[in-house]
């Protein structure tokens, strides 16, 4: 995609390497050669061995667990990069953790997704390339330029060439309508709205279905998964109440604590997944379907190296 020899560097740091290859080959130029490792005492450590004064470069990190290992191999790389004369640093972050925390619910509550959108523009960021954040208003958190892919068109190309009959999509929360809704249009079908209440994190009670689901495919859409337990519930409700079959899409697979058994105890036909978060080797499930977004990423990547409208994508 780009000319060999023009002036684009792409890095990476530890979270997602692969996903990182794969978008390198498709922009045509090799992954940058550094090392980030550890020092004795757990500081993080981080070296660039080519020169990268004057070049337009990417770096590719999300910020999965462990997250605050991540962010700060991110924050020091971004540092290490500025201090070397880089032209421009572009942050892409496939998955932007602490975005949960974008505003005070309650007194004494911090707001994380500001306070990590500092972080990195004060570490040397000039531009920030992410996906299907949790909240759109983070993207005014920064004072610099972000870009927020979606892979709602991922998604739903995977279920138009499925070819479902008798789909329905299904928000999991209120919360979570405009998102359903947009799939549901691409894919011409109904919505249906799961109504809940979620008394504590990461605790979540279905008290009502809102749509018709009896006889129906369902798909719910939500940005990510954490430990599974609103799917899993949320499910079993629309089983309870007459679904034929559920499908789980979401972009970011956070899946921790107890998600993967949830996910194969559960009347969930399959989840489909991306590969902002790599999934571990040490869990798997045949449930779950991982799409890849790299192909979108580096589209994205020459679009802003080239100065040209990311934006244009999603018409």
């Amino acid at each position: 995609m780009i000319a060999h020899g023009e002036c684009i560097k792409i890095f990476h740091c530890n979270a997602n390497k692969e996903l990182a290859k794969q978008i390198a080959d498709i922009v045509g130029v090799p992954v940058g050669d550094a090392q980030i490792g550890t020092f004795s005492n757990g500081e993080i450590s981080v070296n660039i061995n080519e020169s990268v004064r004057g070049a337009d470069v990417f770096v590719i990190q999300s910020t999965n667990a462990p997250v605050n290992n991540h962010l700060m191999e991110l924050l020091i790389m971004i540092d290490a990069l500025k201090r070397a004369s880089a032209g421009r640093i572009t942050a892409v972050i496939p998955f932007y953790a602490y975005a949960r925390q974008d505003r005070k619910s309650k007194p004494r509550e911090p707001i994380t997704a500001k306070l990590v959108a500092d972080l990195i523009t004060t570490a040397g960021a000039d531009r920030v390339l992410t996906m299907d954040l949790h909240a759109p208003q983070i993207q005014g958190f920064f004072n610099i330029p972000v870009d927020n892919l979606y892979a709602m068109p991922i998604i739903a190309n995977y279920f138009l060439e499925k070819d479902l009959k008798d789909v329905v999509v299904v928000s999991p929360d209120v919360g979570g309508v405009t998102r359903a809704r947009g799939l549901a249009s691409r894919l011409t079908a109904p919505l249906a709205i799961v109504d809940k209440r979620r008394p504590k994190a990461n605790v979540a009670e279905v008290m009502n279905v809102i749509g018709d689901i009896n006889g129906k495919n369902c798909i719910m859409i939500d940005d990510m998964v954490d430990t599974g337990g609103s799917i899993a519930n949320a499910g079993k409700a629309l089983i309870d109440r007459g679904a034929k079959e559920v499908y789980v899409a979401c972009t970011h697979p956070v899946l921790s604590g107890p998600a993967f058994e949830r996910i194969n105890d559960s009347v969930i036909k399959e989840l489909i997944v991306t590969d902002t978060i790599p999934l571990p080797g040490d869990k798997c499930s045949d449930k779950i379907k991982v799409l890849s977004v790299a192909p979108l990423f580096a589209e994205a990547i020459h679009r802003i190296y080239e100065a040209l409208s990311v934006s244009k994508l999603f018409d």
